[in-house]
């Protein structure tokens, strides 16, 4: 991690408090992000490994992970993996000195909500730390509950269920849902979901998106072969078609 430019100001953390999961094999690493974080207000947990840090974040459920990817016993891969399919929705931020598309492809698929490659300053990694908290915040305010057909949503719990049996949506796939919702009746292109759910503006790869969407349709679609909800737009991307009764507030 680079040096720690003048332009940051203690106290800036976007939610006072706000305890972060930092897990690290690294010990100076390790160190670096806790002094960096604690200085910023914020509250830090450690972790050394893959398997202390899985459990710690089931047991304390942080508001955000700092997760590397390289370590020993469970990969941050396989912690992301997990903990979304669990249907943990605290927000992931993948630490790695991988940098290639096909790792990022391979982290944000595993359900992870940024990715910032190693050497990077303790300046970027605070920005990034604030806007995933930022985020998180504003879906909290925002639209809170839906129900589609015989599927009720809660935005707010990240939950969801059919008939009372409870669906296990992932965290991106409840931020597709969303998206599709506040633009009913309107394609929302691949990019966009990317932009909007994976907080990228510009990505070179837009099939994590069709990966998604054949997950989702499997949960909440009756057949999934022939959505009757999340339509295809050829050549752009999905849309959300409406159904009678259909409700959201």
């Amino acid at each position: 991690m680079s040096a720690e430019s003048n332009g940051s100001e203690a106290g800036e953390s976007q939610r006072p408090g706000a305890r972060v999961l930092v897990v690290e094999d690294e010990l100076a690493m390790r160190n670096v992000l806790r002094n960096s974080l604690e200085r910023h207000g914020y509250r830090v947990l450690l972790a050394m490994d893959g398997e202390e840090g899985l459990a710690r974040a089931l047991k304390e459920e942080p508001d955000l992970i700092l997760l590397d990817v390289m370590m020993p016993k469970l990969s941050g891969f396989e912690v992301c993996a997990e903990l979304r399919r669990l249907s943990r929705c605290v927000p992931i931020l993948m630490l790695t000195a991988k940098g290639s598309v096909d790792d990022k492809v391979k982290g944000l698929d595993a359900g992870a909500d940024d990715y910032l490659a190693k050497p990077f300053s303790r300046d970027e990694m605070l920005a990034r730390v604030r806007a995933l908290l930022r985020r998180t915040e504003r879906q909290e305010r925002e639209l809170t509950t839906v129900e589609l057909g015989g599927v009720k949503i809660d935005f707010v719990q990240q939950r969801a269920w059919r008939e009372g049996e409870e669906l296990a949506l992932t965290v991106k796939e409840m931020g597709m849902l969303r998206l599709l919702f506040e633009s009913p009746g309107e394609p929302v292109s691949r990019e966009r979901f990317l932009d909007v759910v994976w907080g990228y503006t510009a990505f070179p790869v837009t099939r994590t998106v069709d990966k998604h969407v054949v997950s989702l349709r499997q949960k909440i679609e009756n057949d999934p072969d022939k959505p009757e909800w999340i339509k295809t737009v050829h050549g752009v991307g999905y849309r959300l078609e409406l159904p009678d009764g259909a409700t959201g507030h």
